[in-house]
């Protein structure tokens, strides 16, 4: 039983990552500068899955979710014409992230309904539990 719960509160844990991961790749979708304040656009970040193995233990079964927030550097930016920008270089163009807010949208909307799967797996559980107690009791 305990299992379980470890396995849906990592679960929880890596889907509300990925919600705050998706959330800031929205907030940034018109950002023209990195942090430092040079000329660059922000760069998406994606989320990626894994089984944690328990670390240490000879049987090695996953016990729960392990994410990885990676930099996606391989798409290029989004270039518009605007002259007047002052990030603009010397023809004009202005370098803009290359993300997709629909794309950002429905990963929100996979990411809550997998979030809402695990709180359901969880509450289940709990419910086995009370039920196993209520048995032996």
């Amino acid at each position: 039983m305990l299992r379980a719960i470890d396995i849906s509160t990592s679960g929880l844990i890596a889907q509300r990552q990925r919600m705050d991961t998706i959330a800031g790749n929205i907030a940034n979708v018109n950002t023209t500068r990195n942090a430092d304040g040079t000329p660059g656009p922000f760069q998406r970040r994606l989320i990626t899955f894994s089984a944690d193995d328990q670390d240490g233990k000879l049987d090695k079964q996953p016990v729960g979710v392990r994410y990885q927030i990676e930099i996606d550097s391989s798409t290029p930016s989004r270039r518009v014409h605007q002259p007047g920008h002052p990030d603009a270089d010397k023809d004009g163009y202005v370098s803009y992230p290359n993300i997709n807010v629909v794309t950002e949208f429905v990963n929100a909307l996979e990411a809550g309904r997998a979030y809402e799967a695990n709180l359901a797996t969880l509450e289940m559980t709990k419910q086995m539990a009370n039920l196993t107690l209520r048995v032996l009791s």
